[in-house]
């Protein structure tokens, strides 16, 4: 694998700029908050993740790259790009564990080694999940949670079918080191966005649905995953409603679990963060945001935003825009959400995988 040393600016050329002033001008954020951009020219820029050094790193999925973006001078956009590693396969989370950094590639999870901490991988890296399955729905989702214990999601190869391979549409649980893996949940045609409340120590979900049945079916999903249980795909959705696929096997949903709240269908949730910061207003503390990419089928385009899922006593009881404008009135878009985090300093970022914009949300107060 090749490591590139060389420290890119990033500059803004004034078409460049042009474009960012478009975007920015056209979204609408919560009163009190403001939106810039961080980086942009990183081609489909996917999960993103805060390291324990405060620095971000991006996922470039088309480049096969992980990235580090720094702002050296505190000025609120990215004056310096690092390529942390290279030679990936569709390279689509990262996470950070125990000095390790760990990539959710398309066929693998592989975790490398800063020691010197120069943000470039020592090495190739150590291959820690081999052989997960390629077709479909191929992106990888990892997380660890307080167990110490690393979960991956592997979506579906289908839209609606019974996979011959037991590990598609479930939620994996490892050891750090790749050993032990079983299946958590399944049921989970492809959730892409998993977190884990800070809270409760619990594992959530957000499900993209099913396509074909309509525009307002099957709802988008979030669920809260419990180990060996089944959450309805192929069979249902939402609570306990057949798939015309399998409408003379009710049974099949008789031991699944309804997911604890549902969503505008096809807004295609990839990912999402729990706020436990103190650099919003009280009232969003604890709340979960949501990156919601957009439709491709559905006859009105929706989505394309991130929304806000209000919290109460563990339990979602609401859902309101936080970030939104991507999607014109008109039906163009001009730019896809992918993944959230939040900042040593309280800021949101948020990744666009259309545009390869990082955006930084930030509230002031008054």
């Amino acid at each position: 694998m090749m490591l590139m040393s060389a420290l890119l600016l990033v500059l803004f050329c004034s078409d460049g700029a042009s474009e960012v002033d478009t975007v920015v001008d056209r979204l609408s954020l919560a009163p009190g908050f403001s939106v810039t951009v961080f980086a942009e020219g990183l081609g489909k820029a996917r999960g993103i993740g805060i390291s324990p050094e405060g620095e971000l790193f991006v996922c470039v999925m088309n480049r096969g790259e992980l990235i580090v973006l720094s702002d050296e001078d505190g000025d609120g956009v990215s004056d310096k790009s690092q390529i942390f590693a290279d030679g990936l396969r569709n390279p689509h989370s990262v996470a950070f564990y125990s000095g390790y950094i760990y990539v959710g590639e398309s066929d693998k999870i592989r975790r490398f080694r800063d020691d010197d901490n120069d943000f470039i991988a020592d090495g190739e890296g150590e291959v820690v999940v081999s052989g997960l399955p390629t077709t479909g729905h191929f992106t990888k989702t990892v997380v660890f949670g307080s167990d110490g214990m690393m979960y991956v999601s592997i979506g579906s190869s289908c839209n609606v079918c019974d996979e011959s391979d037991p590990r598609r549409a479930t939620v994996m649980r490892y050891n750090p080191d790749g050993s032990g893996g079983t299946i958590f949940s399944k049921g989970l045609r492809n959730s892409v966005a998993l977190a884990f409340d800070p809270e409760s120590g619990e594992l959530w979900a957000a499900n993209n649905g099913r396509d074909r049945i309509g525009d307002d079916i099957p709802p988008e999903e979030l669920n809260i995953l419990a180990e060996g249980k089944h959450y309805g795909w192929p069979y249902c959705y939402g609570d306990g409603n057949m798939n015309p696929e399998y409408s003379t096997e009710e049974e099949k949903c008789d031991d699944t679990l309804p997911p604890i709240f549902e969503m505008q269908a096809h807004s295609a949730p990839l990912g999402m963060r729990f706020y436990s910061g103190d650099k919003f207003p009280p009232e969003y503390r604890g709340d979960l945001f949501i990156a919601f990419h957009g439709s491709w089928n559905r006859s009105k385009k929706t989505g394309y935003k991130i929304v806000r899922v209000l919290i109460d006593n563990g339990l979602p009881v609401g859902i309101e825009d936080f970030v939104s404008g991507w999607l014109t009135p008109y039906g163009s878009v001009l730019g896809r959400p992918v993944d959230i985090e939040f900042s040593v300093d309280g800021a949101m970022f948020i990744s666009d995988d259309q545009e390869g914009f990082i955006y930084r949300v930030t509230y002031e107060s008054d």
